[in-house]
């Protein structure tokens, strides 16, 4: 890939600024999906990750070069590997904060992925590998615009928190199961407590629910059974 890079004279400033500019191009095509969609770590997140890791492989090689020719008696030891591990560990942080627990869905699992590759774009361009950091780019937009409108074809489990307040009836859990197995949805997890002042016993369900998504239609069927009195589906 010498051809992409027509400043190489090894590390000409040129050569530096051009690796730092075609990082930070790639790593804001990245960003710039991720901001469409709203997410937190966006255009400019993204565009700093690559421009700073390919720096940072920059800063490693260079030092590597001017260094590196020092024998083993040396008290100065390098190893340009260590810099990349280091890189991949503080993206990980990163990408954590990016993660987000709401209810039973976990949200930001993507922009966490985005991230991670983003630094391993700009560490590619870091140390000139640019058509393995151009080729993963297109793989990644294509996924992110492409392939995200392929999966809504495919018929995704949903999980749905579910509690439901019943007249005090011991026959009400039996009955409740066999809804729910009419209508295919299927029970993960299940408690209950009850409450014999108030008369009412409550069920706490987490199931899964496959295909589309009819909650308002299902809760109307359950408020249609009559020792149902309360529902909450979430």
């Amino acid at each position: 890939m010498e051809w992409l890079d027509p400043f190489s004279t090894h590390y000409s400033e040129l050569a530096v600024v051009w690796r730092l500019v075609l990082a930070a191009i790639l790593g804001g095509l990245i960003g710039i999906e991720r901001e469409i969609h709203g997410r937190p770590a966006g255009f400019r997140t993204h565009l700093l990750v690559t421009l700073g890791s390919c720096l940072m492989m920059i800063v490693s090689e260079l030092y590597y070069f001017k260094y590196g020719g020092m024998d083993s008696n040396s008290v100065v030891r390098l190893d340009p590997g260590r810099v990349a591990a280091q890189i991949v560990t503080g993206i990980g942080f990163l990408g954590a904060g990016a993660i987000i627990k709401e209810g039973l869905a976990v949200r930001g699992l993507t922009t966490a992925a985005c991230l991670w590759v983003s630094a391993g774009i700009g560490m590619a361009v870091g140390v000139g590998f640019y058509l393995p950091a151009l080729i993963v780019t297109g793989i990644a937009l294509f996924s992110l615009l492409v392939l995200k409108r392929m999966e809504k074809m495919f018929k995704k489990e949903r999980y749905r928190s579910l509690r439901i307040h019943c007249a005090y009836d011991n026959d009400s859990l039996p009955k409740l199961e066999t809804f729910l197995t009419e209508k295919n949805l299927r029970i993960v997890n299940f408690g209950f407590e009850k409450d014999r002042q108030a008369g009412e016993i409550i069920y706490n369900f987490v199931i899964a629910q496959c295909g589309d998504d009819k909650r308002t239609d299902l809760v109307k069927e359950f408020m249609a059974m009559p020792q149902i009195q309360k529902v909450r589906l979430s």
